[in-house]
């Protein structure tokens, strides 16, 4: 417990460092990156007297200056740049600060520079010609901020984690002491801190309770590292994608007509992750019983034709027919859930389909029971593996998982679903001809009795 004090208290020092560290650095990346700007618009205006007064001429005189300076015709072409061939530049009167100067007579943007291949801070005055001299200069980074302060961060740094360290070690042993001193046998009140006498108290009928508690801690300890393993692997693949795109976009290593590719492909993969986490928070939501979700009669025919009409578009492109037959069949439940499960029932029998197949949704009801069918002429599932369908991410199509997309969690969500309106669910399937899940809801009267045992 001491170790874990001590951790606790350094991690918390060394975060609140942390912290303070990357506020502090921001504040002077913001100061330092204004008072660029600044100098760089006081260079400008100079430098637009000097271009009034003597033309061409000046502008050779500030050939060797540490600013890049470009002089740029009204109607956006090119005469001058002092760091490159300014015939061969593209036409700038789309360039966010030659557009403010024309309109404004001064124009001010921050952006990477496609020419220098660097950011850049960029300041515009409109001349009494109607042309535009623009200054440039190399934008502040975190970085070299970073390295032009690294003696003081270290020193400071140094200082804060021994500092830290110290108090950690104080505080972690005072606070262990008392209950190092602690025989749980017979407590002396000394060795007791007030607030957990009520805890101390009831060790003892505690202590009856260790095995069953032990075993299940061991079964949920299981799952939770099972579903962690899961859930890490299902969220390494996208950040993987994300963070290879970002770094060649950031590195300037991807052509100009590739950039739209790479940022679709940013887009798609955490568009993956959202709806992984969403699915996550469904589960978890699930696991506690939902208790806040509302409870009332619900007509799961109409509830089955909206769904049907959200993923008719998904079902045409797939080339898969969805077809909804039945009836008006109400029941007790919470609407939202059952939605989700037509959704995921659905979304499963266009995925894992055929150009041509179909997919059908057949509502029914007897006295005592509602009927939910969906069933295709897909793929089908192998017997093998039917028992395990409904386990958090497991796909049956592994080698396809990436190309239907999904998270795995959709008959996971199912089934809890389900358990929560107290169905049961029967699959039915055969590979290479197609599935059948048919789930079978109690009506209200039933939902009660069941509800009240």
């Amino acid at each position: 417990m001491t170790k874990q004090i001590f951790k606790a208290v350094c991690l918390a020092a060394i975060a609140v460092f942390g912290a303070s560290l990357v506020i502090i650095m921001g504040a002077l990346y913001g100061y330092f990156s204004e008072m660029q700007m600044k100098q760089i618009r006081i260079q400008s205006e100079l430098a637009a007297r000097g271009v009034e007064n003597n033309g061409l001429a000046y502008l050779d005189s500030l050939k060797d200056e540490e600013y890049r300076v470009t002089w740029i015709a009204a109607d956006g072409t090119v005469k001058y740049d002092s760091r490159t061939n300014g015939r061969t530049m593209e036409n700038h009167l789309e360039r966010e600060e030659i557009r403010e100067a024309l309109s404004g007579g001064i124009g001010e943007s921050a952006r990477y520079s496609s020419t220098l291949m660097e950011q850049q801070l960029y300041c515009a005055r409109k001349l009494a010609d109607g042309t535009v001299l623009r200054l440039s200069g190399t934008q502040y980074t975190w970085w070299t901020l970073a390295l032009g302060m690294q003696q003081p961060i270290l020193l400071i740094a140094s200082f804060a984690i021994g500092f830290s360290l110290f108090l950690a070690f104080r505080f972690s042993r005072k606070i262990v002491e008392p209950l190092n001193r602690l025989d749980l046998d017979s407590p002396r009140p000394e060795d007791i801190y007030e607030e957990l006498s009520p805890l101390v108290s009831r060790i003892g009928s505690q202590k009856r309770q260790l095995k069953t508690q032990a075993e299940e801690k061991a079964k949920a300890e299981q799952m939770r590292r099972e579903f962690t393993a899961n859930v890490s692997h299902e969220l390494k693949t996208p950040l993987q994608s994300i963070s290879g795109c970002a770094e060649l976009l950031l590195g300037g290593m991807v052509k100009p007509e590739d950039v739209p590719r790479f940022s679709r492909q940013i887009f798609s993969e955490s568009q993956r992750m959202i709806v992984l986490i969403e699915d996550i928070i469904k589960l978890s939501h699930l696991d506690e019983g939902a208790s806040d979700m509302q409870w009332e009669n619900a007509d799961l025919y109409e509830l089955a034709e909206r769904t049907a009409a959200t993923l008719m578009p998904a079902a045409e492109k797939a080339g898969v027919l969805l077809l909804l037959t039945g009836k008006k069949s109400v029941l007790y439940g919470i609407p939202q859930l059952l939605s989700g499960i037509i959704f995921n029932l659905c979304d499963n029998a266009i995925k894992y389909n055929h150009p041509g197949g179909n997919a059908v949704i057949h509502i029914s009801d007897d006295e005592d029971t509602v009927y939910l069918s969906v069933s295709d002429n897909g793929i089908g599932i192998p017997h093998e593996q039917q028992s395990r369908i409904f386990e958090r991410f497991y796909r049956v199509d592994k080698s396809h998982s990436k190309e239907v997309g999904g998270t795995g969690l959709g008959l996971s969500i199912v089934k809890h679903s389900a358990k929560l309106h107290h169905a049961e669910i029967r699959l039915q399937s055969t590979l290479g001809k197609g599935t059948k899940i048919t789930i079978s809801f109690p009506k209200r009267h039933i939902v009660q009795l069941l509800a009240d045992k």
